[in-house]
């Protein structure tokens, strides 16, 4: 077999197998769009609702946490860890009990979260500028920056609806962000494709 017909497949740095993860990147992106467009038709139902989902997840951290401290009888920290369980679980089942105070109170910390993923987004877009389309990488990063300071701005106040119209908000940026690594790593691979043919 001739020597240059064996071919060596090197992982891109970024994308990995571009051919293989463009697909899957930019469908995830456009699923993660139409779902946010959806969510902002609903912004109180997806507030409940979020809170809700939030509260059976601590609660179900919380009782797994508990069984998992009584199997390992003998730890040091078996007393903190029968806490921590207690914790989830008794703040997991205040959310279920009164989701729309929870939706209040999650607000508060998803506003700061948003604020943190902003920056790592425009960090992200301008380590990615020799790209096409990283300027949409950092206005995703900036719709996120902005929407974090005005909900912490505006709380208590909008808390029930503000946590409907983050969720809706983040999952069209994470769309946006997405569709934006899909379409790189389709080049990537067209790049890979032309250069393997001249070879």
């Amino acid at each position: 077999m001739p020597e240059n017909s064996i071919r060596t497949t090197v992982p891109h740095p970024l994308f990995g197998d571009p051919r293989r993860n463009w697909g899957w990147l930019l469908g995830l992106g456009v699923l993660s769009t139409i779902l946010g467009v959806i969510g902002l038709g609903m912004l109180f139902t997806l507030s409940i609702a979020s809170a809700f989902v939030f509260g059976v997840l601590l609660a179900a951290a919380g009782l797994m946490q508990f069984v998992d401290a009584f199997k390992c009888k003998g730890w040091k920290g078996t007393l903190s860890h029968l806490l921590i369980a207690v914790l989830y679980f008794v703040v997991g089942l205040v959310m279920l009990i009164d989701p729309l105070q929870a939706a209040v109170a999650l607000t508060l910390v998803l506003g700061s979260a948003l604020i943190v993923i902003g920056a790592l987004r425009i960090t992200s877009g301008f380590q990615h500028r020799s790209e096409p389309g990283w300027k949409w990488a950092i206005g995703a990063g900036v719709l996120s920056l902005l929407l974090g300071i005005v909900v912490l701005a505006q709380w208590p106040v909008s808390g029930i609806w503000v946590l409907g119209l983050i969720v809706a908000v983040e999952l069209m940026a994470n769309g946006w962000a997405y569709i934006f690594f899909g379409l790189a790593a389709r080049k990537a691979a067209k790049r890979e494709d032309e250069e393997s043919v001249a070879a």
